[in-house]
């Protein structure tokens, strides 16, 4: 077997990679790599304009927000946008809206990819922003937008009783509600803001289960009220949420009728 022949830049002793070759595996990389180019921002927005189709692992996304992937697939369930099944995970009719795609990995289980944008979602960074906040901070604080669409109601209705799990509520029914789920073991969140680009609060969440929310329409006699309660109604409708409606003649006998209403999505009580 013949002896390769030298690189042919000066100064290097390299052998070329390969018969009839000028360079050596090194200077050819060098000599063919491409060069580095600065794109202008109208370049970037025109060719990112183009990513049509292009989908991230959920590590990818992880790594651009700066959160595990373990944790971001937490917050995915907690928005109702995936669940968790025998084989992995599955998107919900929510996560399909958004685009977010089953693959199956070499360990045959499957997984999620997402849409190059949803990183960008207001939906998803509040959330995060939400997950990864301190337990003394996780009272949801509302946007701009939301504040100034309910301040007149929060106004008029101030948080300022104290459950028993600490939550400040609104109402004596609201407090009723909420020691009643901490007494029956059920984790839940306290005007936890819904996971959609409109800007509407839920009275309480429940992650367990089939992923619950429940109002409690306490003012039935107040016109602007009944007009925010049709308005929230037809947001739950049009998300196909799971939610669970209390009105006053609940709230004397929640022993009666809570465990009933929660069992259909699944959640139980011991």
């Amino acid at each position: 077997m013949s002896e390769l022949a030298k690189c042919s830049v000066d100064g290097c002793n390299s052998s070329v990679s390969k018969s009839g070759y000028k360079l050596c595996l090194e200077h050819w990389r060098f000599e063919n790599k491409k060069p580095i180019t600065i794109k202008s921002d109208a370049e970037i927005d025109k060719s990112e304009s183009k990513v049509v189709g292009s989908y991230l692992s959920v590590t990818t996304l992880g790594e651009t927000l700066n959160i595990s992937n373990r944790k971001l697939n937490q917050i995915f369930l907690e928005l109702g946008w995936i669940d968790k099944k025998e084989n992995g995970w599955v998107v919900t009719d929510l996560g399909a809206k958004l685009r977010g795609q089953v693959e199956i990995g070499r360990d045959k289980k499957t997984f999620i990819k997402w849409p190059v944008g949803i990183e960008k979602s207001r939906v998803l960074t509040r959330a995060i922003e939400e997950f990864l906040r301190p337990e003394s901070k996780m009272i949801a604080e509302p946007s701009k937008q939301a504040e100034k669409e309910v301040g007149e109601f929060r106004s008029k209705y101030p948080a300022n009783m104290r459950a028993t799990d600490g939550h400040l509520v609104r109402s004596r029914g609201e407090m009723l509600i909420d020691n009643w789920l901490y007494m029956s073991g059920i984790a839940h969140a306290y005007e936890r803001q819904l996971p959609i680009e409109e800007d509407v609060f839920c009275d309480f969440y429940i992650p367990s289960g089939d992923k619950v929310y429940i109002e409690y329409w306490g003012l039935e006699n107040d016109a602007k009220y009944l007009e925010r309660k049709k308005v929230k109604q037809e947001i739950y409708k049009k998300y196909n949420f799971n939610l669970v409606e209390l009105q006053d003649k609940h709230i004397e006998n929640l022993d009666d009728f809570l465990p009933k209403l929660l069992l259909k999505f699944n959640v139980k009580v011991d």
